[in-house]
């Protein structure tokens, strides 16, 4: 849990009270100054929007969307091409103007670099789309499975340590598709307070009960799973058909580690199927870039179902589920995304081949092991950086993800606004996507960064954070190196 500052959370609730009532003291000068017998446009029509989501947006969303969406013109690397945009009628439409301006990528999944052009993936990804075309303008069941797919899938299942694999077009409906498959009516899902939309959608979906356990806290999984296997099913109270645990293996908006080993445990005493979603962490972190398994020490037999997409560290698109050989044969022949969702494009499908190739040194270089040490220690010197700094950032050590905590919604968009005049592009995040109190900047760190790099993201953000006030603890004494007490000395 974080604890937020009695008075941090005082003056942000005061905030969104401020907002919440002058939005509403405006909306009704409006509508009286409309007129209370104005003749009602939507012709019997109900509104599209509710009520409370319309007043979001147009009185908090509009106010700060310049911070949102921000049109780019490069590819995602270390540093890209942000267009400048202006608005006439207070940010209510945005337009782009012609004026390019390059900034430090703070924001991008661009984890192990291959988001832009790479001398070993570029090469055989132009290959394949002269070979294949763009795309197979098919489902896999019918004309759009090719040997391609086939070495994908084959490629992941070995990477990540399964006997097959199944790979899908998208990452969010790897999720939101496979999930209703799996499970139905009389089963049980336990996820995790903080799992991912994609997940939630999918347990929803899926006609299955589901219970929440406290975010990464196995003590309280076991006591729900306790509960539930005592109770049974809801009126009946027969026994659950099945459950399953799901979890994550970095949460993408906390940037924590799933305390993998303690979960399975308690999975394998309570007879629960784990799944595990690697979206953030697969390629990533561990050795090899295996995952949260290498890095924690688990045994990928202990998982009985394991999710990643290709998004972030494979610089490509999609996603895929890898267990034994029956769970895939089942998935193939049920899964709907498989059955009618056009396969996944073959340069993607190339492109993520070539990368595991790359992080597991089958290109004849060593470049996948300095792209996996380097995105390590980036992560790490930058978190501690930060944290000496006075930020309160979340997460934990080795994960390329670290949010630095705003709260109050006036700084969400003034520090997404000062640092991109320091061209430095950073993403906030706010409510409905965290809890109220919790807006936060997520700082996504790569292999492709420089220290130099680094350097000077830290000394623009630590400006920032000075102008905008969110140094919520107090800085550690700047240690001098060696030659600079030579220098004064």
């Amino acid at each position: 849990m974080i604890a937020i500052p009695y008075l941090t959370a005082l003056t942000t609730y005061f905030s969104y009270g401020l907002l919440f009532a002058f939005g509403q003291i405006r909306d009704f000068f409006r509508k009286f100054s409309d007129g209370w017998w104005s003749p009602n446009n939507l012709q019997g029509y109900a509104p599209i929007c509710l009520g409370l989501e319309d007043f979001y947006i147009r009185r908090l969303y509009l106010r700060i969307q310049d911070c949102f969406g921000r049109p780019i013109s490069s590819a995602p690397d270390a540093w890209f091409d942000v267009v400048e945009r202006f608005s006439n009628d207070n940010n209510k439409t945005l337009k782009r103007t012609e004026k390019i301006n390059r900034c430090l990528n703070l924001g991008s999944y661009n984890y192990l670099g291959f988001a832009a052009a790479d001398e070993y993936c570029t090469p055989r990804v132009i290959e394949s789309l002269k070979k294949y075309s763009s795309s197979t303008c098919s489902t896999r069941v019918d004309g759009g499975t090719t040997v391609l797919h086939n070495e994908l899938e084959e490629c992941v299942a070995r990477f990540v340590g399964k006997p097959a694999a199944i790979v899908f077009g998208m990452g969010y409906v790897t999720n939101s598709a496979i999930l209703p498959v799996l499970v139905g009516k009389g089963s049980l899902i336990i996820s995790d307070s903080l799992n991912h939309n994609s997940i939630v959608n999918g347990a929803r979906g899926s006609g299955a009960t589901v219970r929440v356990f406290q975010h990464n806290t196995p003590s309280h999984l076991e006591e729900v799973l306790r509960e539930q296997i005592a109770g049974g099913q809801p009126r009946t109270h027969r026994p659950w058909k099945k459950i399953v645990v799901i979890v994550e293996g970095i949460y993408s908006m906390e940037g924590e580690l799933c305390k993998l080993p303690e979960i399975i445990a308690i999975c394998k005493k309570y007879k629960a199927y784990t799944y595990l979603d690697e979206a953030h962490s697969i390629g990533a972190v561990g050795k090899t870039g295996r995952g949260v398994c290498e890095l924690l020490g688990v045994d990928t037999a202990d998982v009985d179902i394991m999710m990643g997409t290709f998004t972030k560290s494979f610089g490509s698109c999609g996603g895929y589920i890898a267990g034994s050989k029956e769970l895939i044969q089942y998935l193939k022949y049920t899964c709907p995304a498989h059955l009618y969702a056009t396969s996944i494009s073959l340069p993607a499908a190339e492109q993520i081949i070539s990368a595991i190739r790359v992080i597991l040194g089958e290109d004849g270089s060593s470049r996948g092991a300095q792209k996996l040490a380097r995105i390590r220690e980036n992560s790490n010197f930058f978190r501690s950086e930060l944290q000496k700094m006075g930020f309160e950032v979340l997460g934990d050590n080795d994960s390329p993800v670290m949010p630095i905590m705003l709260y109050n919604p006036a700084k969400i968009p003034a520090f997404s606004r000062e640092c991109l005049k320091q061209n430095v592009a950073v993403v906030t995040v706010a409510f409905p996507a965290t809890p109220l109190l919790l807006a936060r900047a997520r700082i996504c760190i790569s292999a492709s960064h420089t220290r130099e790099d680094l350097n000077k993201a830290l000394e623009v953000i630590s400006r920032v954070g000075d102008l905008v006030g969110i140094k919520y603890f107090p800085a550690e004494p700047k240690k001098l190196h060696q030659e600079e007490r030579m220098k004064l000395e």
